[in-house]
């Protein structure tokens, strides 16, 4: 396998299209203050949580309804301009840079829940309605959204990653979760794919296609997704190891047996560390199960019970409950700020994380090899892992302004995707390909299969206007 280009060799190849003048005239006689050329809301327009630098979008338009989404779009249509959505900016391949110039529309102000039907656990939402906002809303319905990607992220962006996370081993990803949108297509034309049923066989699965699709073929503008009854009981542990082996093979055990467990998070011991310094904990210092169990009160007991005596057949120790919603949220919140308890551990670095996912039974040998490799490598990293469905992330921390580092760090994520896909597994389990996967994206799927998505996309975008330059060169 052929190392993919990092984005320094990848940019020079992108041509920066000209965003015409009479088109930001034309924006701002339509959006008014709604449409912002100031160099401060641009270059906050284009950053996200990835260590890329590209110029900025030539405008931002704040959208605050499904109409101003299509009548920017059909205005960037009339000037073959691209056009790049945004929710808060949390994703972490590059996916809302604007590599080839354009304009970015801001969805953050549809942030509305439309509507809930609780008695089919399902509810609409604007794409602007980020994940911890929606469940406060439908609290007092007794369901919740289970989906965690870690950041507070809109529900718009989640979709457009088929993003997951730590609850993705008890109730799958966005995938499994989103059964209906509305989306803007590249003409500025709104049509709406899925209905609120669980199950239909009506043509092609127009929903799937736009899961996952990374703005490329369309903005979505209404999202209506899966919830769950609230668990009667939850109860949350931490469980610490003689080694990353011993609580990797502890998780395989877990799910070989079918114990229904919610989330088990992997974080090793250099992310213990940092995660102490950074949120207060006194956390012992060695890799660590992170484990959530949902149901009844029985039902809780029983599953702990059997982890419990699992971990101790690894060597686990220290196991320690977290049973309040005040302990449990302490915890959790403490494992979704690793990444930023990491960047903080090393003043001014910049992370490349990695995002590799692969079938449980393989877990063990993928993980220990990329391990090894970090180690040896010295550079200085984090590990967190959902493995329970066999999905970890190394964060390479590096010097954003030493080529040296970049080079070491993009060469052991060529060694782990390599590895992984060896292994039957994804260069990507929830973060999307980006721009940092899009070499990766041919040697996984193939050279044929890609093709088949550069069709899809001349066919639904042929000005290649949406979010040009992400997941493959057209």
């Amino acid at each position: 396998m052929n190392a993919p280009a990092t984005l320094a060799h990848l940019v020079p190849e992108v041509q920066q299209r000209e965003v015409p003048a009479a088109l930001l005239q034309a924006l701002k006689a339509r959006f008014g203050d709604r449409c912002s050329t100031a160099m401060a809301v641009r270059e906050q327009h284009g950053r996200d949580e990835s260590s890329f630098q590209v110029p900025p979008p030539a405008a931002v338009v704040f959208a605050e309804s499904t109409e101003d989404v299509a009548e920017a779009v059909r205005l960037a249509a009339a000037h073959d301009t691209p056009v790049i959505p945004f929710g808060v900016g949390s994703s972490l391949e590059g996916h809302l840079l604007a590599v080839q110039g354009g304009i970015s529309i801001d969805v953050a102000r549809m942030n509305k829940v439309l509507s809930l039907n609780a008695e089919d656990l399902t509810v609409t939402v604007q794409p602007g309605v980020t994940r911890k906002q929606l469940n406060e809303e439908i609290k007092s319905s007794g369901l919740f959204f289970p989906i965690d990607p870690g950041a507070d992220a809109s529900i718009g962006g989640m979709s457009a990653t088929r993003a997951s996370g730590t609850n993705a081993v008890r109730y799958g990803t966005m995938r499994e979760n989103v059964l209906a949108l509305e989306v803007v297509t590249a003409s500025g034309e709104v049509i709406r794919t899925g209905t609120r049923a669980k199950k239909s066989s009506a043509g092609y699965d127009l929903t799937r296609l736009f899961v996952g699709s990374e703005g490329t073929l369309g903005v979505i503008t209404e999202v209506t997704v899966r919830l769950y009854p609230l668990p009667e009981a939850i109860s949350a542990a931490v469980c610490s190891f003689p080694s990353i082996e011993a609580a990797v093979r502890a998780t395989i055990q877990v799910i070989q047996l079918g114990v229904p467990i919610a989330r088990v998070e992997l974080i090793d011991h250099n992310t213990v560390r940092m995660v102490n310094a950074h949120s207060k904990l006194g956390l012992r210092e060695e890799p660590m199960l992170l484990m959530e169990f949902h149901g009844s009160p029985a039902g809780v007991k029983e599953q702990a019970e059997t982890v419990q005596e699992i971990a101790k057949d690894f060597g686990g120790n220290a196991f320690e409950w977290a049973a309040t919603p005040e302990e449990r949220t302490r915890l959790w919140t403490a494992r979704h700020n690793a990444y930023f308890a990491a960047v903080q551990s090393r003043p001014g670095c910049r992370a490349i994380s990695t995002d590799t996912c692969v079938p449980i039974s393989r877990l063990a040998d993928c993980l220990l090899d990329s391990v090894a490799e970090a180690d040896a490598s010295g550079l200085p990293y984090f590990l967190v892992g959902h493995v329970g469905d066999g999905n970890f992330h190394f964060g390479y921390l590096l010097d954003p302004d030493d080529p040296k580092e970049r080079a070491v760090a993009e060469d052991l994520n060529h060694k782990l995707v390599s590895r992984a896909l060896q292994l039957g597994g994804t260069c990507t389990g929830e973060h999307g390909v980006g721009l940092h996967k899009m070499g990766f994206l041919v040697d996984e799927a193939g050279a044929g299969a890609v093709d088949m998505m550069r069709t899809i996309k001349r066919a639904l975008d042929p000005k290649n206007i949406m979010n040009p330059g992400k997941i493959f060169a057209i």
